[in-house]
C-alpha cells in the first residue's frame, strides 16, 4: 500500500464537449481513484482525486492526454491531504 492522497486539478485547453468527463471517469475507475469531476462555466474541467498517491500521478499523465477531440493545455494540480470522503468517482453537472 502507498501513501494515500487527494489532488484538485483545474485542467485547461479544449475539455468541454470532447467526452473529457467520461474520459476522467474512466480513467480515475481503471485505477481506483474516488472522487468527481465536472465542467466549470470558464470552459475548465475539474475534478478531485483521492486514492494512493502514485495512481493519482498516473491519472494526471493520462488526464493530460485525454480524450482524442480534446487539447489540454495547463493541469493545475493542488496537493492535499487524503479525507477518504468518497465511496465512488462520479461525473457531476
Amino acid at each position: 500500500m502507498g501513501e494515500y492522497s487527494r489532488a484538485h486539478l483545474i485542467i485547461e485547453g479544449t475539455v468541454q464537449g470532447v467526452f473529457y468527463r467520461a474520459f476522467t471517469r474512466d480513467v480515475a475507475v481503471t485505477l481506483g481513484l474516488k472522487g468527481w469531476v465536472r465542467n466549470l462555466p470558464d470552459g475548465n474541467v475539474e475534478a478531485v482525486l483521492e486514492g494512493e498517491k502514485g495512481d493519482i500521478e498516473d491519472a494526471i499523465t493520462m488526464c493530460y492526454q485525454g480524450p482524442s477531440a480534446s487539447r489540454v493545455s495547463t493541469i493545475n494540480v493542488l496537493w492535499k491531504d487524503y479525507k477518504g470522503e468518497f465511496g465512488t468517482f462520479d461525473i457531476r453537472y
